[in-house]
């Protein structure tokens, strides 16, 4: 059992860049008359960061499109690794980083609740306890039935939030999902994030619906051009970054 006061995730001097080529050739032709002519930099998204999470802070990710929120967000949840520094976490963790990323398109609602929470690393048997409280949160009805590939994107959504949010994780990582759908489940996540934060569950949102954010964390962490430019309480951050970007 992870101690109250205990960081949960460590991040110590991580930086990430990635590569990026221009001009690569696209045929044959190109590749054997210009096969050593591609032009290679690199892009730095994030920058010797370093900062701690303990467990039951509901942390925000903010700032500007490009400044590294989700790229630390993917760090921490180790789809992607870091080009130096690392990143240490302890504890159950589950995240909700790409509109149904890990579905099957031609499995039904219902088969890929199983196939999704196994990845996430339940049992069938706790599966089959949690299937009928996932299939009311997502509110899906008769479309749980349907293969994923006829969703809209708000089914995905709700159906990608339902499995994450029962699989019971100490930690729970969410990138701007949240924004898609419809008021009522936007409303509706939010209140399930807010029970989670009362039973002492860790949770790192990235989000641009500021309003939420305050309500919700307790601290917010303000990423700008891959540094962190503040941390503290979220109000205070939030009103500082306004200043700024508002």
């Amino acid at each position: 059992m992870i101690a109250q006061s205990e960081k949960v995730i460590e991040v110590k001097n991580v930086s990430k860049k990635f590569k990026l080529v221009y001009d690569k050739p696209s045929t044959l032709k190109e590749r054997i008359v210009f096969w050593n002519k591609s032009k290679v930099s690199y892009h730095e998204a994030l920058k010797d960061i370093t900062l701690d999470v303990n467990k039951g802070e509901t942390i925000a990710l903010i700032g500007v499109n490009g400044s590294g929120k989700s790229t630390l967000l993917k760090l921490m949840t180790k789809i992607i690794y870091p080009t130096s520094g690392k990143i240490i976490t302890k504890g159950k963790l589950t995240s909700l980083l790409e509109l149904g990323a890990g579905f099957h398109p031609d499995f039904t609602g219902r088969e890929n609740i199983y196939f999704n929470a196994a990845i996430f690393g339940l049992s069938a048997k706790e599966i089959d306890e949690r299937i009928e409280d996932i299939i009311n949160f997502s509110e899906l009805g008769e479309f749980i039935e349907a293969p994923v590939r006829t969703y809209s994107s708000g089914m995905y959504m709700r159906l990608a939030f339902s499995i994450a949010i029962n699989v019971n994780a100490d930690i729970l990582l969410i990138d701007e999902i949240l924004a898609v759908g419809d008021q009522h489940f936007q409303e509706k996540c939010f209140a399930k994030l807010q029970e989670l934060k009362k039973q002492h569950k860790t949770i790192v949102i990235v989000s641009h619906s500021l309003d939420s954010i305050k309500d919700l964390c307790d601290r917010a962490i303000w990423i700008s051009e891959g540094k962190v430019e503040a941390d503290g309480k979220a109000k205070k951050v939030i009103d500082e970054y306004l200043k700024v970007c508002g």
